[in-house]
């Protein structure tokens, strides 16, 4: 049996899976909604009571981003979801309730700390974070033998991480580019570099991101920083003061997680700082390519965001289920049409050339050489540096 969370606030929080369906693009651009109720799930995520899918073989409770997973806007169901429920006979509660990594495990640190129920069986925050949480003992160790087509598929960009070198903790769901986007329509001018945003013209139009690596990393290419290598304090500070620089002056109009989409589309943010894959959804829904993303010229960071458990959890053999189903080429495929990330399966590609063959050349989805060329993986940070740089950034964002 699946252990109820008994925290007031964490039954909130996996309630608000139950509530009323409504249509998710009507979601993300309501900006009276807040990012808070960005983590709405969706009752399409659920089977019903009866018949394939009615979790008969158990639930699995699963957080992640928005735009983070294939889904119908005239059923308001997610395909490939809906199809491993049928197939499994497994239930699965669909959660959007990650904004940016600190928030989201802001809200749940306190059960993960007690080792209590967070409301999640299963959770896909950036390894930046994952780092964190397996220094403090606060995951559960995967078993690799009950997932064949991870050890079969995982390709070598994402196969080993410093902090988990055989991947036994974390498992990669998606990985992507942090870059820059501008609004084709009201800025054709374009940008090519991070100093571009900088342009009067933009003063009060621009958008930084939550993720302080992210942000700060494209601040730090540019200026020649290596950021694989031994940087330290002079270059994070060097790079803040950029970034202080023009917040405070009101160049930079909002710094957010993942609803930074929603002042794009509604046209208060023109340019900025993106992640890759919500460029692509955001034009495809749009239905032409308002919003261009850019690998700068100094390089763009990648990120990984992958699955984890924490350690109160009773779907154990479910969840491992469940990941090893997106690991399957065809399924991969299917959900990399749809957000756009660099898919971490090694037989996607093929499938993607019977699927979208369009797409099987996109190199934000599959990196060429010359694409891999301009990608840098951000250094890990130890626990001192992260919670003395997190402090520092919190403090120019005015928090």
């Amino acid at each position: 049996m699946l252990r109820q969370p008994s925290d007031p606030v964490v039954r909130d929080l996996v309630n608000r899976a139950r509530v009323a369906r409504m249509n998710r693009r009507q979601l993300l651009r309501g900006a009276s909604l807040g990012a808070a109720m960005l983590g709405m799930g969706s009752l399409a995520a659920c089977a019903g009571s009866s018949g394939p899918g009615d979790g008969s073989r158990g639930t699995v409770r699963w957080a992640n981003w928005t735009y983070y997973l294939d889904y119908d806007d005239e059923t308001g169901g997610w395909p490939s979801l809906d199809a491993f429920m049928e197939q499994s006979d497994i239930r699965v509660e669909y959660f959007e309730d990650i904004d940016d990594n600190k928030t989201f495990i802001a809200k749940i640190k306190d059960q993960l700390k007690l080792e209590q129920d967070t409301g999640y069986d299963v959770m896909v925050p950036s390894d930046t974070t994952l780092v964190r949480l397996l220094e403090q003992e606060q995951i559960t160790e995967f078993d690799r033998s009950l997932m064949p087509n991870v050890d079969a598929q995982m390709i070598d960009l994402v196969q080993h991480a410093s902090f988990d070198p055989e991947r036994t903790w974390s498992i990669p769901y998606q990985a992507g580019m942090t870059g820059l986007v501008y609004n084709t329509q009201l800025y054709p001018k374009g940008v090519r570099e991070v100093s571009d945003l900088w342009a009067p013209e933009l003063k009060g139009k621009v958008n930084l991101l939550t993720e302080q690596d992210d942000t700060l990393a494209l601040i730090m290419l540019e200026q020649g920083v290596d950021i694989e290598g031994d940087w330290g304090d002079d270059e994070f500070e060097a790079a803040l003061d950029v970034a202080a620089k023009h917040i405070s002056s009101g160049q930079v109009a909002t710094v957010k997680g993942n609803s930074y989409t929603q002042d794009l589309e509604q046209e208060t943010v023109w340019a900025g700082m993106a992640w890759s894959g919500d460029i692509a959804i955001l034009n495809e829904d749009a239905g032409e390519e308002i919003w261009k993303f850019v690998v700068p010229e100094s390089g763009a960071s990648v990120f990984v965001d992958s699955f984890c458990m924490p350690k109160a959890t009773g779907a154990f053999e479910q969840v491992h289920e469940l990941i090893d189903y997106y690991y399957e080429p065809e399924v991969a495929a299917q959900v990399a049409e749809y957000v756009q990330y660099v898919t971490p399966v090694a037989g996607a590609r093929e499938a993607m050339e019977k699927l979208n063959p369009a797409l099987a050349e996109n190199p934000l989805i599959f990196p060429d050489d010359a694409m891999s060329k301009r990608i840098f993986d951000m250094r890990s940070l130890t626990a001192e540096e992260d919670n003395r740089y997190s402090q520092a950034y919190q403090r120019i964002l005015g928090n």
